[in-house]
């Protein structure tokens, strides 16, 4: 098998539940990897609107996640600010998940998990400007 990201939550290029929307319950979705490249070390996931009117607004991020985890459950990444996830600042300002919430009708979002040969990312805690 490839490494590949899939959710039971929703179905590749089709629309994200309500419940994971911001205007909704604002649940970041659960989230499963298998099959990582050899070397591993961690994973980075981002998740950006990819039709956003400035480029690749980002609704998420989590980095340093450890190399032999393979899930991420439905709202751990929801409003959470101390947990055992490292997030990196998203474009609401917020170290959390941000759910779609485009004012302009259907957008697309991309889920991109990244495999590192590092175990740690030096990300600032604070956003730079």
């Amino acid at each position: 098998m490839a490494f590949e990201l899939t959710s039971p939550a929703f179905e590749n290029r089709r629309e994200i539940p309500v419940r994971h929307e911001r205007p909704g319950a604002n649940l970041s979705p659960f989230l499963q990897w298998h099959d990582p490249p050899n070397g591993t070390q961690s994973y980075v996931l981002i998740m950006e609107d990819a039709d956003a009117p400035t480029p690749a607004f980002r609704h998420w991020a989590v980095h340093d996640i450890p190399a032999g985890r393979r899930q991420l459950t439905e709202g751990m990444s929801s409003k959470a600010t101390a947990e055992d996830l490292r997030h990196a600042y998203n474009d609401f300002s917020n170290l959390h998940y941000d759910g779609p919430d485009p004012s302009d009708g259907v957008h697309t979002y991309r889920f991109r998990l990244a495999a590192l040969p590092v175990t740690s990312l030096a990300f600032p805690l604070k956003p730079m400007l």
